[in-house]
């Protein structure tokens, strides 16, 4: 799944960075459930590296933008699952949910009917939320995710860290 990219459409990926993607929940609790996985595979978390745990909060507050311009929803849930009982799927790899959540989202049909409703395609959420990620990393891009190329940029403020292409 590293080696996937964002743009082809036969994969959820939305988002690629240098130690983390961002893809969508196969089988999310509601629409726009993302997961920020780090590429290297471990279930420490504790032995996440500086690098690896800085981008996958960078990314959730990426991911966090885009789902607000694209689904406007009115909260988050935003965490992980450590460990079976904890309720990780994907117990051997650690990943990062976050969840849009809107008021009245909970309703009978997982109860009742043991099944749950998304009502939007998860390629048409994925075709809405590569273009609000477009939009998002093209006005600003944090200086410590390219603190190694930072001549190639210009401040948009010098009291900030913050930086734009030129």
């Amino acid at each position: 799944m590293i080696n996937l990219k964002p743009d082809e459409m036969d994969n959820l990926i939305v988002d690629n960075g240098e130690f983390t993607f961002t893809v969508l929940n196969l089988y999310p609790y509601n629409n726009g459930h993302l997961m920020i996985v780090p590429k290297r595979h471990t279930n420490d978390f504790p032995g996440l590296s500086t690098e690896e745990l800085s981008e996958s909060f960078l990314k959730l507050q990426l991911a966090e933008k885009a789902l607000r311009k694209v689904l406007n929803p009115h909260g988050f849930n935003i965490g992980a699952n450590i460990g079976r009982i904890a309720g990780a799927g994907i117990e051997e790899h650690i990943h990062f949910h976050i969840v849009p959540r809107w008021n009245g989202d909970s309703n009978f049909m997982p109860v009742i009917g043991n099944v749950k409703i998304i009502s939007q395609d998860l390629l048409e959420t994925k075709t809405k939320l590569l273009q609000a990620y477009s939009d998002l990393t093209k006005i600003i891009i944090p200086f410590n995710v390219f603190r190694n190329s930072f001549e190639k940029f210009t401040p948009v403020n010098c009291g900030c860290f913050s930086f734009t292409c030129l």
